[in-house]
């Protein structure tokens, strides 16, 4: 069996590199993401959907993979591009290598390539359709494939991602509690990475819209005490309120939230019943259309855990994890809804909060998995919401 790979974009671009992970051939949008950790985070994320992800870190692989870090209940990238493999796994967390989990997980990968040249074309020319083989096929064939594959707008992968069921999220609180650090000299009571820090009482039951949610974000909102419904992605609004839910929480994911007008319909429903509400990523999309906006499609997106946001009620700047293709149009915007956060590298919206309505958004990642924990007080901010409706 050959160990030969392939990267061929729309635009007729070709680059050749060594295999690892599964023996398949997968089509999708390539984009890159600008973390130096978290790969595993980034995989299971299922925003990844229908995307091969490009690293822009040199070096990725060297601390494995393990079963505690995973962010939903599969691994959703298309795609995964690398410079260079790491040929060792130490971490004493870890369970299985890169390559290993990508077998199983079957997705295929691409190391060896330039994948500086590769991210400034995407910077220059745009995220575009791409075909990833670490199979026999030529590279007529994965361009043809490329270019037949059509480009993210107008694709609702929600439905493939959300949970079919509704469910109570870590109704035996096992699987939110924070990890802490050992303290002392002493060998601790149980294996380091079962040491957990209190978690407090789940005293405000909330129900969260699974568009593609994260795992942290489940557990983010447990230790703000909340008692979270996960109800799935098609769920009507009168059936979330039949849970009579203190707030309603509108989850990350896939594709294009322009596809998606009949939960944008369902969650106006929401909006107009005052219920406090709190979205991030697509579940911020969702909302700004939902409150009257439009959103559009950006040339590469944001996807890291480096992007600076600029709080424009209190002048503070927040250095934020993201992963989003497209955005809030603001002059869509009706004058009830203001744009209270800015992306600082290219002014496009991050936050939004209705004047009137106890609703607010964000484009970001605050649950910080993986990236920076500057916006960890956004779970606080909406517990305060809650309870200062009563």
């Amino acid at each position: 069996m050959s160990n030969r790979a392939v990267l061929a974009l729309a635009d007729g671009t070709v680059f050749h590199g060594t295999a690892f992970g599964a023996r398949a051939t997968a089509v999708g949008e390539v984009c890159f993401n600008t973390s130096m950790t978290g790969y595993q985070e980034i995989l299971t994320d299922p925003s990844y959907k229908g995307q091969i992800v490009t690293m822009t870190y040199p070096h990725i692989g060297n601390y494995g993979v393990n079963k505690v870090d995973v962010e939903s209940w599969r691994a959703h990238a298309a795609g995964f591009v690398i410079r260079e493999l790491s040929p060792v796994v130490s971490n004493w967390r870890s369970d299985w290598s890169l390559h290993e989990y990508l077998v199983e997980a079957g997705i295929p990968g691409i190391q060896g390539i330039d994948t500086r040249a590769l991210v400034k074309k995407l910077r220059v020319q745009g995220a575009m359709p791409g075909t990833i083989s670490t199979e026999d096929i030529s590279d007529a064939d994965a361009v043809a494939r490329a270019k037949g594959w059509g480009g993210m707008e107008g694709r609702d992968y929600v439905q493939e991602v959300t949970h079919r069921e509704s469910f109570l999220w870590d109704p035996s609180d096992t699987d939110s509690p924070a990890f802490t650090l050992m303290q002392g000299s002493e060998p601790p009571a149980r294996p380091p990475r079962d040491l957990r820090k209190p978690l407090p009482a789940a005293d405000i039951p909330i129900v969260a819209y699974d568009f593609g949610i994260k795992y942290n974000i489940l557990r983010r909102l447990r230790q703000k005490g909340f008692q979270v419904r996960v109800v799935p992605a098609s769920t009507p609004a009168s059936e979330v309120l039949k849970f009579k839910p203190a707030g309603i929480f509108l989850s990350n994911g896939p594709g294009d939230p322009a596809a998606l007008g009949g939960i944008v319909a369902e969650i106006r429903k929401l909006v107009d019943s005052g219920t406090p509400i709190f979205g991030i990523c697509l579940g911020h999309q969702i909302l700004g259309q939902a409150m009257g906006g439009r959103t559009f499609k950006l040339k590469f997106g944001h996807r890291g855990g480096n992007q600076p946001v600029k709080d424009l009620e209190t002048g503070r700047v927040e250095i934020t994890s993201q992963n989003h293709g497209f955005a809030v149009d603001p002059a869509s915007l009706p004058s009830d809804v203001s744009v209270n956060r800015i992306n600082l590298n290219d002014q496009t919206v991050e936050g939004l909060r209705h004047k009137t309505k106890p609703v607010f958004c964000v484009q970001y990642h605050p649950e910080a998995s993986p990236g920076p924990h500057d916006s960890t007080a956004l779970f606080d901010e909406f517990r305060s919401l809650i309870l200062k409706r009563g």
